[in-house]
C-alpha cells in the first residue's frame, strides 16, 4: 500500500463515489476497513470476468452468493473464491487463476487465496508453499484472508502446521513472521477456535520464544494476542510464560508482548 497516497473515509456514506467505482471496477486497492466493507463483491467479480473474456462464469458463482445462508465480506469472499476454483477446473481455465493471483484489487487477490484453501488434493506443507506470497501481501485484507482461507487445514494439520511454520518465523518479512502466530491463535478473530491450542498452548513455545523479541509491533501484537487467547483457557501458563521471559528476555520488545499477553489476566 506504500503507493497510495490517499486517506480512506471513516464511514461508507462519506466515500466519494468515483472512488467506489473504481473499487468496484478493480482499479485500484481499498485503504481501509471501510472501503474494504463497502466494495459491492459482486459488481467487482462481473468487471473481473467481463475484463478477462469469462463471462460464463458469472451466473453459477452468483448462485452461490444467493443461497449462502449469511452474506458477509468473508462468506461472499469464500464463495467467489471457491466459484473461480470450480469453474477454473470444469474449464481447464488454469489462467483465471493466474489473473487473479496478481490482481491490482485486493478483494480478488483475497478471493485467490481461497482457491489455495479449498484444493483438496494439497498436503498442508503444499498449501502453506502456496500462501505464503499472499502472507506477505502488502495489503492489510489479503494478508488476513491469506490465514483464514487456510485456517482449517492448519487446523486439521495441527502439529505439522507448526513445525513448517516456525522456520517462517526467522524470515525478513515481519509479515511472514506474523503468519506463523496469527494463523494459530487458539481463538482469533471471525474464525474457528483451536480447540488443541486453546487446551495446549505449549504446542506453540518454539514458535512465540522465537519472536518475542521480535523488532517489529506489528509481530509484537499478534504474538501478544496469541497468548492472550490463551491466557483464557490457561492462564497458568501465559503468567509462568511471561515470568519467564521477564527474566530471561527483558527488552522493551518482550515487555510489550507480556503487557498485552497479561491483559486479560490483569484485569
Amino acid at each position: 500500500m506504500n503507493e497510495i497516497k490517499r486517506k480512506g473515509a471513516r464511514s461508507t456514506k462519506d466515500i466519494p463515489t468515483s472512488i467506489l467505482e473504481q473499487l468496484n471496477k478493480g482499479e485500484i486497492e481499498t485503504v481501509n476497513l471501510v472501503e474494504w466493507l463497502a466494495v459491492n463483491q459482486t459488481k467487482l467479480l462481473e468487471n473481473v470476468l467481463k475484463e478477462s473474456h469469462r463471462m460464463e462464469y458469472l451466473e453459477p458463482i452468483l448462485t452461490d452468493i444467493s443461497n449462502l445462508k449469511k452474506q458477509t465480506v468473508n462468506t461472499i469472499n469464500e464463495a467467489i473464491g471457491t466459484g473461480l476454483l470450480t469453474e477454473s477446473i470444469l474449464n481447464n481455465d488454469a489462467e483465471i487463476l493466474s489473473i487473479i493471483s496478481r490482481h491490482k484489487s485486493d478483494l480478488v487477490r483475497c478471493w485467490f487465496a481461497y482457491t489455495i484453501g479449498k484444493k483438496e488434493e494439497l498436503t498442508i506443507e503444499e498449501m502453506l508453499q502456496q500462501i505464503q506470497f499472499l502472507s506477505a501481501d502488502k495489503h492489510f485484507g489479503v494478508r488476513e484472508i491469506s490465514w483464514l482461507a487456510i485456517r482449517s487445514s492448519i487446523i486439521k494439520n495441527l502439529d505439522k502446521s507448526l513445525e513448517i511454520l516456525l522456520p517462517w518465523t526467522s524470515s525478513e518479512d515481519e509479515n511472514i513472521r506474523r503468519f506463523a502466530t496469527e494463523s494459530t491463535r487458539p481463538r482469533g478473530v471471525w474464525c474457528e477456535h483451536i480447540e488443541k491450542l486453546k487446551k495446549e498452548p505449549e504446542l506453540g513455545l518454539k514458535i512465540l520464544n522465537a519472536l518475542k523479541s521480535d523488532p517489529s509491533k506489528y509481530v509484537q501484537d499478534s504474538v501478544g494476542n496469541w497468548l492472550n487467547d490463551a491466557s483464557k483457557t490457561r492462564p497458568d501458563f501465559v503468567k509462568d510464560l511471561c515470568e519467564k521471559w521477564k527474566k530471561d528476555s527483558p527488552t522493551k520488545e518482550t515487555l510489550y508482548v507480556i503487557k498485552k499477553a497479561l491483559r486479560t489476566i490483569e484485569k
